[in-house]
């Protein structure tokens, strides 16, 4: 058996009036991610984590912000194509982390919803998603309500 582990690693500014979309969920708020696609720094971590358990390089490699192709599209549809690469290579994925670190809002009431979307997209069991939250007590460009990170852990097996 063939057992890789993954990592990866977002961010995003946040502005006023723009979307926020994380692991999949559209959440209420007042600022919104900066970005080519969705902003979705759950999925981004995920699909860069998930790239990196089998060596496929990164997330920018596969989808350029430079490409109009992916000019605002759903961060669903870049992890769909990342599992459908994994499984390629003949892995398939065992279990996701993601801990998402923000000041605001409260993304506790998402959580479940959110692990519902992101397992549906990957096509795995929910019990196999973990999504996590964090504020960062009001330090660094997280707790200044500046931007989103999100870290994610995977473990893939052949």
């Amino acid at each position: 058996m063939d057992i890789r582990v993954g990592q990866g690693y977002d961010v995003h500014s946040l502005a006023e009036g723009l979307r926020l979309v994380l692991g999949g969920v559209e959440i209420p708020h007042t600022k919104g991610c900066v970005a080519h696609s969705d902003g979705d720094v759950a999925i981004h971590a995920i699909c860069d984590a998930l790239l990196g358990a089998v060596a496929l390089g990164d997330i920018g490699k596969l989808f350029p912000d430079s490409s109009a192709e992916f000019k605002g599209i759903d961060s669903r549809i870049l992890l769909q194509r990342v599992c459908e690469a994994v499984r390629a290579k003949g892995y398939e994925i065992s279990n996701v982390d993601c801990t998402i670190a923000m000041q605001q809002p409260k993304l506790r009431p998402h959580i479940d919803t959110m692990r519902e979307r992101l397992a549906e997209t990957m096509g795995i069991e929910s019990e196999r998603v973990s999504v996590k939250a964090t504020t960062t007590e009001h330090l660094g460009f997280e707790g200044r309500e500046e931007g989103v990170s999100a870290y994610a852990v995977v473990l893939v097996m052949k």
